[in-house]
């Protein structure tokens, strides 16, 4: 379900940034870079598929910058987002917290991410927590909220719309891998994303709350 949506947005968005404003090689050379940098998101080291709404508003914002130059505020440094990501829970371990603060496509990106696991072995339980600052992107927010309104059920699993402490987000599930994702938007820039693995879906609850929401909202 999620590969689907990472290889049909990164054709369809690619395509976009062909169409929307660059008139040389140069130029359009700089937009496909930028959505590469974008699609490594999809991978599962990687916040799973961060791709799905953020590709929606890069493409967005490639074409407005594009088009016209705008003033954006600059994104938080990723050094005050590792703080948020928590600690592993009795009985796992957690790799250490990564993060970057990058320039892509003329505006600042920050993203950080942190993976955890429950044992030894290809088939235990495995969680990955990652917080991507879209404050850079005016029209981030919108385009991703839109993306969560569908909700779906089938023999394979299920997807969503959700609220999590006056918050937003979009869960979704595969049966087949098990497994589940949950995304939520904070304070109206900041996109967390959980993404578990041989977990039962329910346990996405638990993950969000080790994690602090009013911490993170109040972030600039």
């Amino acid at each position: 379900m999620c590969a689907l949506w990472c290889a049909h947005l990164a054709s369809v968005l690619t395509a976009k940034v062909k169409s929307i404003g660059y008139g040389n090689p140069e130029s359009r050379t700089k937009g496909l870079a930028s959505m590469k940098l974008m699609a490594r998101f999809c991978l599962p080291a990687h916040a799973g598929s961060f791709v799905l709404p953020l590709l929606i508003g890069v493409a967005l914002g490639i074409a407005q910058a594009q088009n016209e130059p705008i003033l954006v505020p600059d994104a938080v440094d990723y050094q005050k987002l590792l703080p948020i990501l928590p600690d592993a829970p009795q009985g796992w371990t957690a790799d250490k917290p990564e993060g970057s603060t990058e320039d892509v496509g003329g505006f600042r990106l920050t993203n950080v991410h942190r993976d955890y696991r429950k044992g030894e072995g290809d088939n235990v339980p495995t969680a990955a927590i990652s917080i991507l600052d879209s404050v850079a992107n005016p029209d981030y927010v919108s385009a991703t909220t839109a993306a969560w309104n569908n909700t779906s059920e089938t023999s394979e699993g299920y997807s969503k719309s959700v609220t999590i402490n006056g918050n937003p987000g979009f869960e979704a599930f595969e049966k087949d891998t098990k497994h589940a994702t949950l995304w939520i938007m904070i304070a109206n820039r900041y996109f967390l994303q959980i993404e578990l693995q041989n977990q039962d879906p329910k346990e996405l609850q638990g993950w969000v709350k080790r994690v602090d929401l009013e911490k993170l909202a109040a972030l600039k």
